[in-house]
């Protein structure tokens, strides 16, 4: 028992009844849910940065953008067909210590100490209309890789193809030029014809399908860990027969028109003078 008033005694107050917890109790001294401190959750958090786009409004990028546009409402042409090219880096990394497999009740466990083995380059050739994509692994990245990539599609990949559309962004190594850096004139030349060439907008490069395509493996498809460049092919083989055998591809639906009702904004004010 508790003493009241002048020194009295009075009974405890009972349990709450049913239903009428913590909450219930506030709302009885008058204090609204909507009155609370707000939630830690809302805050600002300046030290986060998101990563976005944001390309340039100018009549450059507006003319390159359609034009990739046009070139996909194309309709399939096995005669033409349109290749998209994209090129991404993956760092090979290996197990210090063996890992411990996994048990019941337990994951695979690795050591958090590894070995860098170098880097390897995916150059991806998607065809979207073809419903195909075909990777190269190299060690490097350079204009002769590039110049070899190109040969690949145009005498592997295409070689009954009259012409290919080819689709790439502005990447420096990204021209004809790297085909006369690797090989003679008359090889160059053979090659280059071989290609029509449209380039997405400088910051622009979401327009290229094989960077959609290229982020299935490299951020998704592949294991943290890839030890060498052997390993990286054997998977990279194994994830590109997998979607090739089922026919995937991307259902491009951004076209033209979409593009000049939803970024209006970039495309440059023209005044009429009367």
């Amino acid at each position: 028992r508790v003493h009241g008033r002048a020194g009295g005694p009075r009974p405890l107050d009972g349990p709450p009844a049913r239903g009428q917890g913590r909450r219930a109790r506030v709302r009885r001294v008058g204090v609204s849910r909507h009155d609370r401190e707000p939630s830690k959750k809302n805050e600002v958090k300046p030290w986060r940065v998101r990563e976005w786009c944001v390309p340039e409004a100018s009549c450059e990028f507006v003319a390159a953008m359609e034009d990739v546009l046009a070139v996909y409402e194309r309709p399939l042409d096995p005669a033409r067909p349109v290749v998209c090219l994209d090129e991404s880096s993956r760092q090979l990394v290996a197990h210090s210590r063996e890992p411990l497999p996994a048990r019941p009740g337990e994951p695979e466990r690795w050591d958090y100490e590894y070995v860098r083995n170098g880097v390897a380059d995916v150059f991806m050739a998607f065809a979207p209309l073809l419903c195909e994509r075909h990777a190269r692994v190299t060690p490097t990245r350079t204009r002769r890789d590039l110049a070899e990539t190109l040969r690949w599609v145009s005498d592997d990949l295409y070689p009954q193809a009259e012409r290919i559309v080819l689709v790439w962004d502005n990447l420096n190594t990204h021209s004809m030029g790297s085909l006369y850096e690797a090989f003679p004139p008359e090889e160059a030349e053979r090659l280059a014809s071989r290609f029509e060439v449209h380039h997405t907008p400088r910051h622009g490069s979401w327009l290229d399908m094989a960077e959609i395509e290229i982020g299935c493996p490299v951020r998704h498809g592949l294991p943290a860990r890839v030890a060498d460049i052997d390993e990286m092919e054997r998977l990279t083989r194994a994830w590109e027969d997998d979607r090739n055998e089922s026919a995937r591809t991307v259902s491009w639906k951004f076209t033209v028109g979409d593009a000049r009702d939803r970024l209006a904004r970039l495309y440059p004010v023209i005044e009429i003078v009367d």
